[in-house]
């Protein structure tokens, strides 16, 4: 089944976007000159995606692996290329776990999620260089 979404104008260069899931997010851009915005840029979304299908699988596995967390993010960066279209050449994931009750197994659901389950990471690696890092604290 294919997923459909719809973007619709909002004025100026601000649009709305669905989900299949019913939700809405906003996305702009930088203006120059105008110093409000009113939603995210969608270059960043990607990022924050690829973050969002790695995390989703990495807590998913921990559960099932009845190992314990404290807490969880995940930072993403990305370098654009310089010349037009840009688009992110590198992109550097960085795993950070707090109060993991085992080290071991937070790294191997990190790597599940890198290897075999993130469609996103999957994606990204067709045009970037990826560097991902777990980190303890």
């Amino acid at each position: 089944m294919a997923d459909k979404i719809t973007t619709h104008w909002k004025g100026g260069l601000t649009f709305e976007s669905d989900n299949p899931s019913g939700k809405t997010v906003k996305m702009d851009t930088d203006i120059e000159g105008q110093t409000q915005r009113f939603g995210l840029s969608p270059k960043a979304m990607m990022l924050s995606s690829l973050a969002g299908c790695s995390a989703l699988d990495v807590i998913s596995i921990l559960d099932k692996m009845k190992s314990k967390i404290e807490d969880f993010k995940i930072e993403v960066s990305g370098e654009l290329t310089d010349e037009h279209p840009r688009f992110y050449h590198t992109v550097k994931v960085d795993y950070h776990f707090y109060g993991a009750e085992d080290e071991i197994k937070c790294k191997r659901a990190v790597q599940l999620s890198i290897d075999k389950y993130c469609g996103v990471m999957e994606m990204f690696r067709r045009f970037t260089d990826l560097e991902t890092a777990n980190h303890f604290h």
